[in-house]
């Protein structure tokens, strides 16, 4: 009996103890406006990054392409 009344103490203290309650309540303002923006990115940002990635990626590879493949040496 003993253990079971002290089960019931101390779920008394957890559900009275507020501390951490206010961070909670930060991170949660945080997922929810973050969460919106992060689904934005993704679905209208995300093509455009990838774009832009790809295009720089074939500059590069035509560049070292072009160097590799020489050409006229200045001296």
């Amino acid at each position: 009996m003993s253990s079971k009344a002290s089960f019931r103490d101390l779920l008394r203290k957890v559900h009275r103890n507020e501390r951490g309650a206010v961070s909670l309540e930060t991170i949660l303002i945080i997922g929810a406006i973050a969460i919106p923006i992060l689904i934005f990115l993704i679905k209208f940002g995300w093509p455009r990054i990838r774009d832009y990635f790809n295009q720089g990626l074939d500059e590069l590879e035509e560049g070292s392409s072009n160097a590799a493949g020489g050409g006229a040496v200045r001296p």
